[in-house]
């Protein structure tokens, strides 16, 4: 459930007769020079941000559904309070599934007034004893300061995997409140190749697209490449001299893109004549000269072709709105910010300054020229009126924090984002740490170069194919299963070993690691759901037709905990989503794997009394890997 703010209105900017969809012929340069003003309501979230009402079918996850019995309770118990049900899962010191907390507050606000609860666990035992009774709660106990311990009724907890298993798992997709997010991520720059540094962000923002577009978002994936500014007139006039002919030349005269840069870059440092008529340079092409326009074009088109090789590899799909498709509304969109009095004159440069910082956000250069903020502030503009953006997600390094966060609050000043943190529409940059090598320094080659990450791919799956070839796999597979297992591994294996970690922190790359079959890592999980399959394929048993005839009985302790935690599946998505934590869902994988491998240990599967209902339990999950393996970018392995 989620309440409007009345009271509460921003300015939206609207530019008539702009064209929403970028092409490079260049027509969406011409600017209009009126707005419109539009009124947009800002929306605040409940103390359950992430739900609405649930569909039939998909009743919410078990906190969600707890929570709803438990909000009766306490406005059966305290209900001068209006409080809001805090559920968790039931920590390891304490009996029970889940957790409920609220009679700890509860009795602090109410002590002295209600002379029935002389203690929190009074509070508790009330608030126990008016849970309205329900097929998913077994039983509640009370313990120390009234926490309420909540028992999951094993019957509807089997009842619950099996309706996922029939009518599949998108029945356990989270439903949040934002309708639409901009994911911004990958953004490498026009005529540098893409190296480990962009890794993070690419498989990051991957990951977050994914998750929220299994929870019904609508997820627009942009890739904001660096492809406007000042050094496109440096690329430009060094392909002007070096290759007159160029046109003919076509792309060998660019060859490689990274030497070229470098090339041009040093010519630029060195020569002042040069570095003069690379600065004019860029005012033609941002004047629409032909020539120059062309030369930009082909430099362009190359660069996104390297690019592409590396989306490839890891599955990634995006849609390019670089700087330049932003650029013709820089002008209009700063107008409106300095007839709002927020723009102002400081040392031949135009600023906004923020509170509490010693230094203001600067939107134009003493040299007249834009920059990123004013990029970015224009970008924003365009996600919140154009694209009708709820949320929009920045992933980049944890080093433009402060740009983010000066450029964020830039934002509310004008109006066109709420100051509460829980408010809608809404921004949150996405830091992350940095990618180390053994050395414990930024990963580069032996040659201090930055490691080009079409190179890493490769070398990630070479590995693993030597891998499999070693285990005797070249003989037993085709050519085809063994080149499609090794990229599987290999691309899972590099992607795991990132966004296994807190993104937050920087990791060290090593391959040994990675791609070893045993511990926290892809290939050891993607082995575990191949012998999942394995033990499914062996009983001979057709499971889609179990399915619909079987029936799965959780009496054994392990395969309690192992039901309980695949039905937790849609609450750690939710909380990844939430708090923008891939590694929250990593986490629940790896011990996911690690309960069915107890389970296994300790339930005999084929041939056993139980051998229908531990089938359908393998099968669930089976079916709950391969979903965490999609979120995370990761092709499943069926046989190993």
């Amino acid at each position: 459930m989620f309440v409007t703010s009345s009271a509460l209105s921003f300015p939206s900017l609207s530019f008539s007769g702009l064209s929403h969809q970028f092409n490079y012929s260049w027509s969406h340069l011409p600017c209009t020079r009126f707005f419109r003003a539009t009124t947009r309501r800002f929306i605040s979230t409940t103390t359950n941000p992430t739900i609405t009402p649930m569909e039939e079918d998909n009743p919410g996850h078990v906190k969600y559904q707890l929570s709803k019995l438990l909000k009766v309770s306490l406005d059966t118990v305290a209900p001068e309070l209006n409080l809001e049900p805090l559920v968790t899962i039931c920590p390891a010191k304490f009996p029970g599934d889940y957790q409920c907390n609220n009679a700890m507050s509860a009795w602090k606000l109410i002590k002295g007034t209600r002379p029935e609860f002389r203690s929190p666990n009074a509070v508790g035992q009330a608030i126990k004893d008016n849970v309205p009774a329900s097929e998913m709660i077994e039983s509640c106990t009370v313990a120390g300061a009234g926490f309420v311990n909540i028992f999951l009724s094993s019957k509807w907890v089997a009842q619950s995997i099996q309706k996922m298993l029939t009518k599949g798992i998108k029945i356990w997709a989270p439903k949040l409140q934002v309708t639409t997010a901009v994911v911004d991520f990958s953004s490498p720059n026009i005529a540098k190749e893409m190296h480990v540094g962009h890794l993070r962000s690419t498989i990051i923002g991957d990951t977050l697209a994914r998750m929220l577009e299994f929870s019904n978002v609508k997820v627009l994936r942009r890739n904001h490449v660096g492809d406007w500014g000042t050094q496109f007139g440096m690329l430009i006039e060094y392909l002007f001299d070096e290759f007159p002919n160029w046109e003919d030349l076509g792309e060998q005269a660019i060859g490689d893109l990274q030497a070229f840069y470098k090339s041009s870059k040093q010519r630029f440092d060195d020569d002042p004549v040069f570095k003069e008529r690379a600065q004019k340079a860029v005012v033609l092409l941002q004047g629409g000269e032909d020539k120059y326009r062309k030369a930009w074009t082909k430099i362009c088109e190359i660069s996104r072709r390297e690019f592409n090789q590396v989306y490839q590899r890891l599955a990634v799909d995006l849609e390019e709105k670089g700087e330049s498709f932003y650029n013709p509304y820089i002008s209009e969109v700063l107008a409106s910010l300095s007839n709002q009095g927020l723009i102002e004159d400081s040392e031949g440069a135009r600023v906004i300054f923020i509170e509490g910082k010693n230094i203001p956000l600067i939107v134009v250069k003493s040299d007249g020229g834009f920059n990123y903020a004013s990029t970015d502030l224009s970008a924003l503009w365009y996600r919140l009126n154009e694209e009708k953006a709820d949320w929009i997600i920045y992933v980049t390094d944890v080093g433009q924090s402060l740009h983010f966060d000066m450029f964020f609050s830039a934002a509310k000043r004008a109006g066109w984002l709420p100051a509460g943190e829980n408010l809608y529409p809404k921004t949150s940059h996405v830091g992350f740490g940095l990618v180390l090598g053994d050395d414990g320094k930024r990963f580069r080659t032996r040659s201090s170069e930055v490691v080009r990450l079409v190179d890493l791919l490769d070398e990630a799956k070479t590995r693993s194919k030597a891998a499999l070839v070693e285990r005797g796999k070249a003989t037993e597979w085709t050519a085809e299963e063994l080149e499609q297992t090794a990229e599987a591994v290999g691309y899972g294996a590099v992607k795991y070993a990132d966004l296994k970690n807190n993104r937050l922190t920087n990791y060290t790359f090593n391959f040994d690691q990675m791609l070893s079959d045993k511990g926290n890592t892809a290939v050891y999980l993607l082995y575990a759901h191949a012998r999942i399959c394995s033990i499914i394929r062996k009983s001979g048993k057709d499971i889609e037709e179990l399915k619909k005839t079987g029936i799965i009985v959780l009496d054994h302790a392990d395969e309690r905990v192992l039901g309980l935690h695949l039905l937790q599946f849609a609450e750690i998505v939710e909380d990844a989503c939430t708090n923008l934590l891939p590694n929250t869902l990593c986490e629940y994988l790896y011990n996911l794997s690690e309960n069915f491998t107890r389970f296994y240990t300790n339930c005999q599967v084929v041939g056993s009394a139980e051998e229908t209902s531990r089938l359908l339990l393998s099968e669930a999950t089976a079916v709950v890997m391969r979903k965490c393996f999609f979120l995370l970018g990761i092709t499943p392995v069926y046989k190993i």
